[in-house]
């Protein structure tokens, strides 16, 4: 048989599965009508394996194939339902709140809490999100969220993530503890180097201070010293104020280059990261949820159940309308064996459509779930 021959009889069986495909999702929504009325919950598991059951059994040695195709199509279909469903859920609530606070454009101006002092990266990162904001420094990230919790300043900033070290941890624990809103985001490219006094040489050097993050991110450099005490602090900027108000020419600090001149210091060393490709991602919160113009990022904590498939069945809603996920990052849940939440960021904006009846699907199936915002990235 000739190729042309057989692309003719694939056109033909394609029209077919196409007019079976749509008539399979015209009883979907007739089933949606079903479930809205009688309070039904969407997923049916139990349905959903003996199909999966007899499609095995009829497929043969096709049978990996065929699993698939009808599994998709078990999404597709939950998809479409969860768009007709019209019963209550809290994403929905919070997802319309969110947009009716929000403005056309996000602001410029207004009062900022960060952590650190002058120089610090949070500061820059400050500027790049609200350029004629008034900052407010504090002396933790705790700080930040109860500065904007009690109403002193409108918008905080913090660090979430950095190429080289992962997530920070302590800022979605707050998060999700505070029940804040991530309203913009941003991204800094990082450059370290080892600062001291004038006239200061390496060999002088006995402690270097810096953020955990920096010294994470200096490890090997770090690593390959001797007999040199590496002590954490607060802030980058702040340990290098520290090493020029002390006068020590002993001391030295993992900062920026903008903060050698900020503080009298001067580069000793500006070879020091592990990786040249050195970013970290800043976020911008609020205490009340704001989604403004122009979001187009999503960003959730979710827990599914601890068992096969689980985590499949969560991604395959957004395989199903086509999202993609920047982001897929689990952590164990303190004080329970091997179970995990994960934190996921979306490409996506809740005006798109089946995006807000995905979340909400979410929110019905995963045993935890909180959406943490919508946002732009600037």
């Amino acid at each position: 048989m000739e190729l042309s021959e057989i692309r003719e009889k694939i056109n033909a069986v394609d029209d077919q599965l196409l007019d079976l495909f749509l008539q399979r999702m015209d009883l979907s929504e007739e089933v949606a009508a079903y479930k809205n009325e009688h309070h039904q919950p969407i997923l049916n598991k139990q349905r959903e394996r003996e199909i999966l059951a007899k499609v095995a059994e009829k497929s043969g040695d096709r049978e990996r194939f065929s699993y698939h195709l009808f599994s998709t199509i078990f999404e597709l279909s939950r998809s479409r339902q969860a768009e007709l469903i019209t019963a209550p859920t809290k994403v929905e609530s919070q997802v319309k709140t969110s947009l009716a606070a929000g403005g056309e454009v996000f602001p410029q101006t207004g009062l900022v809490a960060c952590q650190g002092v002058e120089g610090a990266n949070s500061q820059v990162a400050c500027d790049r999100l609200l350029p004629r904001g008034n900052i407010v420094y504090v002396k933790s990230f705790e700080a930040v969220f109860s500065a904007v919790e009690s109403g002193l300043c409108k918008f905080g900033v913090v660090p979430i993530e950095n190429s080289s070290n992962g997530s920070v941890r302590a800022i979605y624990d707050l998060i999700q503890r505070k029940k804040f809103s991530i309203v913009r985001s941003t991204r800094l490219c990082i450059r370290h180097e080892l600062l001291a006094l004038p006239g200061v040489k390496m060999d002088d050097i006995t402690e270097i201070y810096s953020h955990e993050q920096a010294i994470g991110q200096c490890s090997k450099f770090l690593g390959s010293l001797g007999g040199v005490r590496v002590i954490p602090c607060d802030n980058t900027a702040m340990a290098a104020k520290m090493v020029a108000e002390s006068g020590s020419r002993h001391a030295a600090a993992i900062s920026s280059h903008p903060c050698a001149a900020l503080y009298g210091l001067q580069c000793v060393n500006d070879a020091i990261q592990d990786s040249d490709n050195n970013y970290t991602r800043f976020i911008c919160i609020t205490k009340d949820p704001i989604i403004y113009a122009g979001a187009n990022r999503i960003s959730l904590i979710i827990a599914c159940d601890n068992k096969p498939g689980a985590l499949y069945e969560i991604l395959s809603k957004l395989a199903a309308l086509g999202i993609n996920m920047t982001k897929l990052e689990s952590c164990p849940v303190t004080g329970r064996n091997f179970e995990f939440i994960f934190f996921l960021e979306l490409e996506a904006s809740v005006h798109e459509p089946g995006v807000l009846p995905m979340l909400e699907e979410l929110e019905r199936s995963c045993a935890n779930f909180q959406f943490l915002g919508s946002y732009a990235e600037v």
